[in-house]
């Protein structure tokens, strides 16, 4: 790939429980380019989590090397990987992490008041996002007056708010029911389409066959092998299309 986002060159992690050293990651290297999908799977323990961690600055390898957006961000102190993670990445959880008493607009605008922008210019921003996951209608909702899927939409709006280089979804179909998550997925794809950067981790093989390819891992090391088999392909009209696309026919998912 000659248009990496994301590159790591031999990345190890290490942990020490007593007298137990733990090899959480074991010389993964892996290039990601701009405007790919890529889901990471495997079983528990495989290093996934830790793998995702580190590329979204939550923690320092212990040695090789992660290039992020042309910068080597594998020693930055803790101050500036935070700095990187507010700027670069937007991330998506499982359980949304909506702050339960604010509405979905003041949600959304949380990483832009980190980054000091002007009160007007992030609650356009916020409306603007919004719109694109089709909630626009329930801005002043909060968390508890918005069903499941459509708190997460909350959460992707919120991590598409700073326009990262890279968006990082942490199992963000685990609470959701089965519709509804294939709902989110169509949302995924279509905001991957628009050309933003996506990794996913997931435990779910129905739900890694919607990104473009698979990066498989267990003990520490991605899996050789195919790294894609019949992905889920993006459709012109998914479930949900008219809300995805800022024009609701009634409540979104």
């Amino acid at each position: 790939m000659t248009d990496a986002l994301l590159k790591t060159e031999d990345l190890t992690k290490d942990y020490t429980l007593g007298c137990e050293t733990v090899h959480a990651l074991r010389g993964v290297s892996v290039e990601i380019a701009h405007g790919d999908f890529v889901a990471v799977t495997g079983p528990s323990g495989s290093g996934k989590s830790t793998f995702m961690n580190l590329l979204g600055c939550l923690d320092s390898p212990t040695s090789g090397r992660y290039i992020l957006d042309g910068g080597d961000v594998s020693r930055l102190t803790s101050d500036e990987l935070a700095e990187v993670r507010n700027r670069k990445i937007g991330f998506v959880f499982q359980n949304f992490h909506l702050l339960p008493r604010t509405p979905a607009i003041e949600n959304v605008e949380l990483p832009l008041r980190y980054s000091g922008m002007p009160r007007a210019h992030r609650h356009a921003r916020a409306r603007e996002v919004l719109a694109a996951v089709g909630l626009q209608d329930r801005a002043h909702h909060h968390p508890s007056q918005l069903s499941g899927g459509q708190q997460q939409r909350v959460a992707i709006a919120r991590a598409l708010a700073n326009h990262p280089a890279l968006v990082l979804a942490d199992e963000p179909t685990g609470a959701l029911d089965t519709q509804t998550s294939v709902d989110i997925m169509h949302l995924l794809q279509r905001l991957n389409g628009d050309g933003i950067t996506i990794i996913l981790v997931t435990h779910e093989p129905d739900i890694a066959r919607f990104a473009r390819r698979i990066l498989r891992f267990r003990d520490g090391r991605i899996l050789d092998g195919p790294i894609m088999e019949a992905p889920i392909l993006p459709v012109s009209e998914p479930p949900g299309a008219a809300e995805i696309m800022g024009t609701p026919k009634g409540g979104a998912p």
